[in-house]
This record gives structure tokens, C-alpha cells and sequence, in this order.
């Protein structure tokens, strides 16, 4: 009961927060003010590298607005997240809206064993972000019918599902949008200490491809142990699945195939020294157009392997039709794109206002005082992310909030912008789960009362809170041991800063 209560007190205050729009709007007001107030003071701090002095600068002046008015637009044009996550958009919505993400989906889940529904479901889950939000309205209620259809409580499913698309969101064995919309803003925070300093999509790929395994193992360890034992099985001899067609099968092979193509034709550019996917001057494949563009690598793949299979499987039948899909892809954009205006905004001016330099200065000397551990300081942070997860549930929205503060801080107290990142990943994926504000949530909840009318917000909660902890105590010793054994993050990402 107490726990139940706690919920519904953070329920009840999430509501009440604005929507992230909005509170980018309003933050972009907090930012002017403060900005005034602190050079009324006159804030300062000195530059640990170069030793200068860095003094507030008021936006709320001549100057202040003429630079607003100036450059809005250019803010928002440039801002990083922005052209990469649409690009990304535009090729995996051609792979969605072809059927082949779907397809693919079902026909790796309905062929596995019995014994392994259960990983194979959640490894399924996790990889489905690749797509966003097709493992939320595919695979989540497929799974239920899956589990159905050998016996066992749909509940059961579709709570391994959920733990696996949203709980190990930040998790992949591939790199996708979100990693391209999280490196964007970080590259855009750290440059409040550092502007050379890029974050790459590829920033984290180690450590997630790492953690799409333990997701799915600890994920499958939660679904036996725990969430089995309280829903009983079912009859399942009315229950039937959708079999894939010949001509899908036919589909997917002609996609294996040119994905077998496609990797050699990637192979050719990056083996050889003078590749021509590598770097021209220095042969590096870590600062090559390679890294730089696998946004647009993978987007270019997902077009023509959608063409593909919507040809073969008779899904298209016109040449133009893969533009509907980009088309309407986009269309689903609209609200993130306001939502990214008024973060680049907020970005833009905290920059400016040299407040984010002053903040980070003063909390990596606070940081340096405590002589506090790698470990703990980042543990805290997924902690403090987990925390915060439970009130904004864009992830995107949240990084952009947060990461003015949180990259600059730490990378002054030596800690890599990547590994600031991943910890923040570990934290938001973690508490997805249980946050009512997580904007899929209601949709689950709608998949469960198919099965059982009465089911309710709490009962769902209830299911996954054991995944939520689990998850964020897992990842968080995954991360210890990565800094211990001193792995890199992602091609040429380090932890610590050299």
C-alpha cells in the first residue's frame, strides 16, 4: 500500500508539469531573468584551462535582443539533433511503412523455440528501437498473442515486451535515431566548454550493444522468476497468430541478401588504408566520413532494403510508393520539431548567458573538493536521471534540460561527455517503465485490458517495477565494471578524458 501510495503521489505530481514544450518556453523566460539577476551580482568564474574570466552576460538588454532576434532561427537550423533525427526519420520510415520492420519482427519471434519466447521477446523489444516507436503498436501486443498461443498468461508477454522496448530503450545492436538525437545535444552541451569537441551517433555503441544482452538476460530472469509466478496460464487452443506469407519470406530473404551486399560494399570503404570510407588525410576510421555520416548510412539502407521488400512481398505496388512512408513519418515529426525550436532556444541561451560555463566551473571545483570516485559520481547521475525520469518522459526532452549543466560540469572534472551520456541513458531507459507520463503508457495499458477490462495504471506499475529495478542496479554495475576495466564507450570514447 505504501508503495502504491508513492506512485499515485508521483502521478498526480507529474501531471501537473507542463508539457516539455512548454516548460522549454518557460525555462527560456527563467534563463533571460536569471541572466539579468546574475550580472546585477556580477557572477563570474575563472576558466580552469586558459585561466580567463568568465562574467554573465545579461540577455535582457539592447544587445540581448538584437542577438535573439538575429539568430532564433539560425538556433533552430543548427541545432544538432534536428537534421540527423529526420534524415534517420525518413529511411526508417520506409522500412516501417514497407511491413519489413513488422515482418522481420514477428517472423525472428514466432520461429523461436518455447524455452527462449521469453529472451527472444525482450531481445526483440530492445532491438525494436531502432524504429522508435514500432515496438510500442507491434511488438508489444504481438507479444501477447505469442505468449497466448503456447499457454501462457498474455500479461505475461506484454509485460516483457514493455520491459524491453521502453525499459531497455537506450540499449541496441545497432545505431539508431535516439543516439543521434542524445549525441547531437551533447555535442551542443559540451561546446559551452569545448566547441571542437563532437559527439558522435557512435559515441556509446560498445556499451549498448553490451547492454541489449544484459537487458534481455536480467529482463528474462525478472519474467520467470517474478512476474510468472503471479499470473496463472491460460487455454490457449483458440488463440491463433498471423503466419508470414510466401511472398514475405520472399521479402526477407531479398533484404538478407542485400544486407549481406550492402556489408561488403562497407567493408571495401573501411578495410583498405586508403578506403574511401575512411578519413582522406590520416586513414583514421574513428574521424572518418564513415562516423560521421552513419546517420545517413543507415538511413540510405532502410530506404532501399523497404523498397525491397515491399516489392517482393507485394506490399508496394508502385515505384513511389516508399515516399508515403517517408511522408508520413514525417508527419508524425511535427511535434517534435516545435518541441526542438524551443530547446535550441534554451540551449542557445545558456550559452550566451555563460551561465552553463559558470555552473560547470563551480560544480567540477565543488566535484574536485569531494575527491568523490568515477563510479559513484556517475551512479549518482543515473540515479538523479532515473529520478527525473519519472516527470518528463521525452528523452530527448530531458537530455536538452539537463545536459547544459550536467556535460560541461563533469567534462571539467574529467569525465567524458559519452560517458555522461550513457549514464544518463541508463537512468531514463530504467524508469520508463513505471512512470505514467511515459507517453505509451496508456497504450499498454489499453494492449492488457483487451485480456482483462479491469486492469488498471496500477496494475501495470506493479508488474513492472521488479524490471525497473532490476534494470537500473544491473546497468549501473555494468557501467562500474566498464570504468574498471577501462573499455571504451564507442569508437574512439573513451570514459575518462585524455
Amino acid at each position: 500500500m505504501k508503495i502504491q501510495s508513492l506512485l499515485d503521489g508521483i502521478e498526480r505530481a507529474g501531471n501537473r508539469l507542463p508539457k516539455p514544450t512548454i516548460l522549454f518556453v518557460v525555462l527560456c523566460a527563467v534563463i533571460l531573468l536569471v541572466s539579468w539577476l546574475a550580472s546585477l551580482f556580477s557572477l563570474q568564474a575563472q576558466h580552469p584551462v586558459n585561466g580567463n574570466i568568465i562574467t554573465v552576460i545579461n540577455l535582457i538588454s539592447a544587445e540581448g535582443l538584437h542577438r535573439i532576434l538575429a539568430e532564433s532561427v539560425t538556433n533552430f537550423t543548427s541545432f544538432a539533433p534536428v537534421g540527423s533525427v529526420l534524415v534517420a526519420i525518413m529511411g526508417i520510415g520506409v522500412a516501417e511503412h514497407s511491413g519489413l520492420l513488422g515482418t522481420l519482427i514477428r517472423a525472428t519471434v514466432l520461429k523461436t523455440p518455447k524455452q527462449f519466447i521469453t529472451f527472444s521477446v525482450i531481445f526483440m523489444a530492445v532491438f525494436s528501437s531502432i524504429a522508435l516507436d514500432t515496438g510500442y503498436v507491434i511488438l508489444i501486443p504481438l507479444a501477447g498473442l505469442i505468449f497466448a498461443s503456447v499457454g501462457r498468461n498474455p500479461l505475461v508477454g506484454i509485460a516483457a515486451a514493455f520491459a524491453g522496448v521502453s525499459g531497455g530503450f537506450s540499449a541496441n545492436l545497432l545505431i539508431g535515431p535516439v543516439d543521434a538525437i542524445l549525441a547531437g545535444i551533447s555535442t551542443e552541451a559540451a561546446a559551452l566548454i569545448d566547441p571542437r569537441y563532437e559527439v558522435n551517433a557512435a559515441g556509446n555503441y560498445y556499451f549498448i550493444i553490451v547492454s541489449t544482452f544484459l537487458i534481455a538476460l536480467v529482463g528474462t530472469w525478472v519474467t520467470e522468476k517474478i512476474i510468472t509466478p503471479r499470473l496463472p496460464d491460460i487455454d490457449h487452443s483458440k488463440v491463433n497468430l498471423q503466419q508470414i506469407t510466401e511472398n514475405q519470406i520472399l521479402g526477407l530473404k531479398a533484404v538478407g541478401v542485400f544486407t549481406l551486399l550492402f556489408i561488403c560494399l562497407l567493408l571495401v570503404g573501411l578495410v583498405p588504408e586508403a578506403g574511401v570510407l575512411r578519413d582522406q588525410n590520416t586513414g583514421s576510421i574513428l574521424r572518418s566520413p564513415f562516423i560521421s555520416g552513419i546517420v545517413t548510412i543507415i538511413a540510405f539502407y532502410a530506404v532501399v532494403a523497404g523498397i525491397i521488400y515491399g516489392k517482393l512481398s507485394g506490399h508496394y505496388k508502385k515505384s513511389s510508393e516508399f515516399v508515403d512512408g517517408m511522408e508520413q513519418h514525417m508527419q508524425t515529426m511535427a511535434a517534435y520539431l516545435v518541441l526542438m525550436f524551443f530547446a535550441a532556444q534554451f540551449v542557445s541561451y545558456f550559452g550566451w548567458s555563460n551561465l552553463g560555463s559558470i555552473i560547470a566551473i563551480s560544480g567540477a571545483e565543488l566535484l574536485q573538493s569531494l575527491d568523490a570516485n568515477l563510479s559513484v559520481l556517475l551512479v549518482a547521475f543515473i540515479f538523479l536521471s532515473a529520478f527525473i525520469n519519472l516527470f518528463i518522459g521525452s528523452a530527448s526532452a530531458k537530455w536538452a534540460l539537463i545536459a547544459p549543466v550536467f556535460v560541461p560540469m563533469l567534462l571539467l572534472s574529467g569525465i567524458s561527455p559519452e560517458a555522461t551520456q550513457v549514464a544518463y541513458r541508463i537512468g531514463d531507459s530504467s524508469t520508463n517503465i513505471v512512470t505514467p507520463l511515459m507517453p505509451y503508457f496508456g497504450v499498454v495499458v489499453a494492449f492488457a485490458q483487451k485480456y482483462d477490462k479491469n486492469i488498471g495504471i496500477g496494475t501495470i506499475i506493479s508488474l513492472m517495477i521488479p524490471y525497473s529495478l532490476v534494470f537500473l542496479i544491473s546497468w549501473s554495475l555494468l557501467l562500474i565494471a566498464w570504468i574498471l576495466l577501462g573499455l571504451p564507450l564507442g569508437p574512439g570514447a573513451e570514459i575518462m578524458m585524455k
